[in-house]
């Protein structure tokens, strides 16, 4: 049987050092694969691992989703399923998390669309009684 490590695209990278686990419930691996010209970094979640909510001022973010099953969920509606092949376009100012399933590990290539004054504003975790109503 194929361990998740023979289905990754691209390299795991590391641990996601302080300044951002602390964004995050779990462990989960950043692999920057280019910062010119588009940002683009292969971010890998553990079983359960998610972010906390968050919100991309100006430009926007994309995912590209390379292996393993997780969850996308915008504020104020329903969590969606994602596994390899799923393209997420998340537009700027939308309150959002994404995140492994529980019985997975979950990649994706998260893309920043390029904006002047973009940034990312970090806000509150996605509780265990939210991520437990998952399917």
């Amino acid at each position: 049987m194929m361990d998740f490590k023979d289905k990754e695209i691209f390299e795991r990278g590391d641990k996601l050092p302080e300044m951002f686990s602390k964004f995050f419930i779990g462990d989960a691996y950043l692999n920057m694969l280019t910062t010119e010209g588009v940002s683009v970094g292969n971010v890998t979640f553990e079983p359960r691992c998610r972010n906390n909510w968050h919100v991309h001022h100006e430009g926007g973010q994309i995912l590209l989703v390379t292996a393993g099953r997780g969850y996308y969920q915008e504020w104020g509606k329903e969590p969606r399923e994602l596994k390899a092949g799923d393209v997420v376009n998340i537009p700027a100012e939308v309150k959002h998390w994404h995140g492994a399933a529980c019985d997975s590990w979950f990649s994706h290539l998260a893309i920043e669309v390029p904006a002047e004054g973009a940034s990312n504003v970090w806000l509150e975790p996605v509780d265990d009684e939210t991520y437990n109503k998952l399917p």
